[in-house]
C-alpha cells in the first residue's frame, strides 16, 4: 500500500473520499455489497453479467461431468471456477465504476495514487493553482514521479518548476512527468495505475529511504481549503455602554 509522509493528506474528490471512508469502516461482506451498489449504478448490466458468467462456468462443468461420469470431480471444480470467474469480473467492473466516478473531478489522479498498491510514498498537492490544476509526487524505486492533472498548458509550468526543485534536492535521481486527462499528450485516468506499475526500478531501497528523508525536510505546500471561501465583511461593532 502507498505510504503517505507525516502531515500530508490526499485532496480527493468528495464522493470518492466519502466512499473510501465508508468502505474502510464497513465489514468485508458489507464492503462487497456497497461496491455492488456502485457497479449497478455505473452499469446496470454488469451484475447480471457477473452472476451469469459464474453460473455458465458451473453449468458447463456439470454437463460435462454428467456425460463423462466425472460429476463428483467436475461439479466441485465448477463451483470453484464459477466463483473465480465471477470475482474476476466483479473486480474489473468495480475498477471501471471507480474510474467513471472519479473522471473529470479535481484530485481524481491523487485518489488513484493514494490507494495504489506498491512500495511508493505519495504526497498530494505539492503544487497547484487557482484553476485547480495540481501536481502530486510519488517516490519509489523508479525514482520521483510527478503526476499532474488539469490543463496541459497550465500544467507545463507547474511540472517544470517542481522538476527543477526536485533536481536540486535529488541530484541524479530519475524524475518522470505524467499528465492525466483527456487532452493530447495526457493519459486517461484508467491507465494511470498501469503506467506506474510498468516503470522499471532504478534505485535501491536504501537510496529511496534516504531520498524520502530529504524530501520530508521540504516545506509543505499550503493546500486550498475545501468549499467556497467566506466573503470578507465588516466586523460587528461592540455594543455601546449604557449611560446612566
Amino acid at each position: 500500500m502507498v505510504k503517505k509522509p507525516g502531515g500530508a493528506s490526499a485532496q480527493a474528490p468528495n464522493k470518492a473520499a466519502n466512499a473510501a471512508a465508508d468502505l474502510e469502516s464497513a465489514g468485508r461482506l458489507k464492503q462487497m455489497w456497497m461496491v455492488a451498489g456502485f457497479i449497478r449504478k455505473s452499469d446496470p448490466r454488469a451484475l447480471p453479467t457477473i452472476i451469469g458468467s459464474g453460473v455458465a462456468v458451473l453449468a458447463v462443468l456439470v454437463i460435462v461431468g454428467l456425460l463423462t461420469g466425472l460429476a463428483a470431480l467436475l461439479i466441485p471444480l465448477g463451483v470453484l471456477l464459477g466463483i473465480l470467474a465471477s470475482m474476476t469480473l466483479f473486480s474489473r467492473y468495480a475498477r471501471e465504476a471507480r474510474y467513471k466516478t472519479l473522471a473529470g473531478q479535481p484530485g481524481a489522479a491523487g485518489e488513484i495514487l493514494r490507494t495504489m498498491r506498491g512500495n511508493w510514498t505519495f504526497t498530494a498537492g505539492i503544487a497547484f493553482n487557482r484553476d485547480m490544476d495540481m501536481v502530486h509526487r510519488m517516490v519509489g524505486r523508479p525514482g520521483i514521479v510527478l503526476v499532474g492533472e488539469g490543463s496541459p498548458i497550465r500544467l507545463a509550468s507547474l511540472l517544470s518548476a517542481e522538476k527543477k526543485k526536485m533536481g536540486r534536492i535529488a541530484y541524479g535521481v530519475p524524475i518522470t512527468e505524467i499528465q492525466v486527462g483527456t487532452e493530447k499528450g495526457q493519459i486517461p485516468i484508467r491507465k494511470l495505475e498501469m503506467t506506474m506499475r510498468k516503470m522499471r526500478p532504478e534505485m535501491k531501497a536504501a537510496a529511496v529511504h534516504d531520498l524520502n528523508n530529504r524530501l520530508k525536510a521540504l516545506p509543505s505546500a499550503v493546500r486550498p481549503p475545501g468549499g467556497p471561501m467566506p466573503r470578507p465583511g465588516r466586523m460587528p461593532r461592540p455594543p455601546r455602554p449604557k449611560v446612566r
